[in-house]
């Protein structure tokens, strides 16, 4: 049970984390954009959040934010540009060994 409960206060704190950051780069969904979307997710590396998980957030309200499919293609571009997981990864078999 105690574990759950630590589990349950991470959760808390890095989505507060998270939305005061978004609260200083974008301010509000209606000023999020092509540019703050890209200030956003770079604050959440700094401060060691997971851009997928935070643009997960955002996307979770994208009938709010103006002009959508442009900030998530912009933000799409972002994490492929920035984290490992956004481009793919080849090992040969030689370098497993």
């Amino acid at each position: 049970m105690e574990g759950q409960f630590s589990n349950f206060i991470d959760e808390v704190f890095i989505q507060g984390k998270m939305e005061n950051v978004f609260s200083y780069t974008c301010g509000s969904w209606q000023n999020c954009n092509q540019n703050t979307i890209q200030s956003f997710l770079s604050q959440c590396m700094e401060y060691n959040l997971d851009p997928q998980y935070c643009m997960s957030w955002v996307e979770q309200h994208k009938d709010e934010i103006p002009n959508w499919s442009a900030v998530s293609e912009t933000s799409l571009g972002w994490v492929n540009e920035h984290t490992s997981s956004g481009s793919p990864i080849s090992i040969t078999e030689q370098e497993l060994s």
